[in-house]
């Protein structure tokens, strides 16, 4: 009977165990280059693609729009992408590194619409989790 029960208690332990790293996402985004976490911020962006937004962002994100001030920190800006999921913009979409030193990046999104420009530029931080981006300033330049 004492053998049955460490045997429960045994395979009671690693299901619990192994159902618990199951549960655990691995970070796709971690072992990647700062480019990649660039096209995967503007998919987000563009094309409502909102798979990696849990591993997109720093836990201290800041969204600003210069043009009316707004601002928003990593929970509201995921749930504005949530809102916008599968919603595919009619614009050319475009980025580029700017400067890139150490464990900091900041890059330029450019997407063309018809009768506008927005432009996204975009600072990433590299840390253990990979990069993240970390700030947001968008513009509608004339």
């Amino acid at each position: 009977m004492k053998t049955t029960l460490k045997t429960i208690a045994a395979a009671l332990i690693m299901v619990t165990s192994l159902s618990s790293f199951a549960s655990e996402k691995t970070n796709p985004l971690k072992d990647v280059e700062s480019v990649m976490v660039i096209g995967s911020y503007v998919d987000a962006v563009t094309v409502g693609s909102i798979d990696l937004n849990k591993f997109l962002f720093a836990d201290d994100f800041q969204y600003r729009n210069v043009n009316n001030n707004d601002r928003a920190g990593k929970k509201e800006y995921i749930k504005y992408l949530k809102a916008n999921k599968g919603n595919k913009y009619d614009c050319k979409s475009s980025y580029e590194i700017l400067s890139q030193d150490g464990k900091v990046c900041v890059a330029k999104a450019t997407m063309a619409f018809d009768n506008f420009t927005r432009v996204d530029y975009i600072t990433l931080n590299q840390g253990k989790d990979g990069w993240k981006v970390s700030k947001v300033e968008t513009t509608y330049p004339q």
